[in-house]
């Protein structure tokens, strides 16, 4: 739950916060009509459209390259956010109106577009990792996974929709300054991106000082989502300085009362942003860590080797809880291997590892048995068959009392675990 509320904060509320800001701009510029509206809309649902579109062909086909369509969306991207800044700015106003009326409508509507459609598809491909193979979308890990999500694009929606109303009751002037600095700091992310790309891939000459220059934007690329919070922040702090300056004549009860109220929504806008960002900093450092932190495999238990055989009593591990032993292989490599009581007959027996994510290795937490790596809850009952992320299968025998593992099934296995 917590990855993926986390993960849809870090996607989305930079793109959200942009388009927030552009759609301000645009119902604050001169003569703002319908229609722009109208371009902004289209612009935000092409992008989600194409986005889908392009996550299932990605999801049902292996032929499409992600690096390629990246850079292709990330240059549009580029060349649109130039064009808007300086179609908001005036720029090439004094051309043909007519001309410069649809490039700019069609500028910012590509923006909205490109900004959504670099973002959502891996977003639409989440639901995916919600559920292993053969289990139901209604399950209760896929609920909270679902619930993460959902709670991640609350806290981006309401601070996007907070960010729009701070602008859109701010002067033109300062959000136009705010927005070209925003801007600013999303395109040189967006360049760093594609010239890393250009330089793995020798499309241009290896260069060891542009390339060190690129190292520290391509490991902190958060922080560019910071620099956005932190410029657009600055609309919560005037905003609430506004709703102590309103000057709006009144000549009754009921016109002053309506002032007061507008006041009062200018301080819950602005208390929304800045809960909103804090928030989402707090998810981002704290919660993050916290989420990623090692989690430390539990020992393995005593067993007893006899001959080829390996031998677990029973009643060691008949409580249902995860049970983790280990084998040394005869060129030194340690196989781990795990044993839990499924039901009263069956016993889940297989690899610490899996053919997705490889030895990392299971733990248990709140009686479920979770991969260490990617924090999918494991269904008991499958485990001991293959398929997603289930433990390797391993063969055992029952003998009265004991369980029997053979090592020539441990050996075969040792180039897992180097």
């Amino acid at each position: 739950m917590l990855k993926y509320f986390i993960q849809i904060i870090q996607v989305l509320l930079q793109p959200a916060l942009i388009a927030a800001m552009i759609y301000a701009l645009v119902n604050a510029a001169e003569n703002a009509a319908i229609t722009r509206k109208k371009y902004f809309a289209r612009g935000c649902l092409s992008g989600a459209l194409l986005a889908f579109a392009f996550a299932m062909i990605k999801y049902n086909t292996a032929g499409i390259n992600r690096e390629y369509f990246n850079i292709f969306v990330l240059s549009a991207a580029v060349l649109s956010a130039l064009f808007f800044v300086a179609f908001s700015r005036g720029f090439f106003k004094n051309k043909t109106p007519k001309v410069y009326k649809t490039a700019y409508n069609v500028s910012y509507a590509a923006l909205a577009a490109l900004l959504f459609l670099y973002v959502l598809p891996d977003v639409f491909l989440y639901p995916a990792n919600f559920v292993m193979s053969g289990e139901s979308m209604l399950s209760t890990d896929a609920l909270f996974k679902f619930t993460g999500c959902l709670a991640g694009g609350i806290v981006v929606f309401l601070s996007a929709a907070a960010l729009f109303k701070a602008c859109s009751n701010l002067p033109y002037k300062i959000i136009r300054i705010l927005f070209t600095a925003s801007a600013a700091v999303v395109v040189v992310g967006q360049i760093s991106e594609i010239l890393q790309f250009l330089l793995a891939r020798r499309i241009i000459p290896m260069s060891r000082r542009l390339f060190h220059m690129l190292l520290p934007v391509i490991n902190h690329k958060v922080f560019f989502l910071y620099a956005v919070m932190a410029i657009t922040v600055l609309t919560a702090f005037l905003l609430w300085k506004k709703s102590f300056d309103l000057n709006d004549k009144y000549s009754n009860p009921a016109q002053f009362r309506k002032i007061k109220v507008k006041a009062r929504s200018f301080k819950r806008w602005s208390v929304v942003l800045i809960s909103g960002y804090i928030l989402a900093v707090f998810s981002l450092t704290a919660l993050k860590a916290y989420d990623e932190r090692e989690v430390a495999l539990s020992p393995a238990e005593p067993m007893t080797i006899s001959a080829d055989s390996i031998i677990i009593p029973i009643e060691n591990v008949n409580d249902g809880h995860l049970h983790r032993f280990a084998y040394n292989a005869q060129d030194g490599t340690e196989v781990r291997f795990i044993v839990i009581k499924k039901n009263d007959t069956a016993y889940g027996v297989g690899l610490d590892a899996c053919d997705i994510c490889g030895e990392t290795g299971y733990y248990e937490r709140d009686n479920e048995v979770i991969c260490k790596l990617c924090d999918v809850v494991m269904n008991k009952s499958t485990i001991g068959f293959r398929g997603g992320c289930n433990p390797v299968p391993l063969a055992y025998l029952r003998s009265g009392p004991d369980m029997i593992i053979k090592t020539q099934d441990l050996e075969k296995e040792r180039g897992r675990f180097k």
